[in-house]
């Protein structure tokens, strides 16, 4: 059954008056509010995040020498939410927009392309090279 419009809002509609509806007002009440945690050292972010028992995403910790309790996972909804003042090196996982926080950023496409791609695993570890001093700044 149809809701019937309450009279204000079936006034702003004869005003030609648009009203906006915030798709996720527990934000603003702060009860979505993300945080890095001090042991996290990577974030992943993907619209589908993979396991972190994965073979190829043990391996890329394992290069970087973390543990997957040093890892957050986040979609690029959640990981937009993060505090400015934060920094973390991150792998984003067929995600283009960069995260709005300082880091080493690594990106690739998603994991399944990544095992189908050679060329894109090959840049991956490029990646990490050129970052190396961000992953490993006790090297330096």
């Amino acid at each position: 059954m149809p809701q019937i419009p309450l009279r204000r809002d079936w006034l702003l509609q004869q005003l030609g008056i648009t009203q906006w509806e915030l798709r996720r007002p527990a934000a603003l009440k702060g009860e979505i509010a993300v945080s890095l945690h001090e042991n996290v050292k990577l974030l992943m972010v993907a619209e589908d995040l993979p396991d972190l028992s994965d073979p190829l995403v043990n391996d890329v910790l394992r290069s970087l020498n973390l543990s997957a309790q040093q890892v957050m996972q986040l979609t690029p909804e959640r990981a937009a939410m993060l505090p400015t003042d934060s920094r973390c090196n991150s792998w984003r996982l067929g995600v283009s927009e960069q995260l709005p926080i300082p880091g080493a950023q690594l990106a690739t496409p998603e994991l399944n392309e990544l095992y189908e791609n050679g060329a894109a695993r090959q840049a991956l570890w490029q990646q990490i090279c050129e970052h190396e001093n961000d992953f490993f700044p006790h090297h330096q």
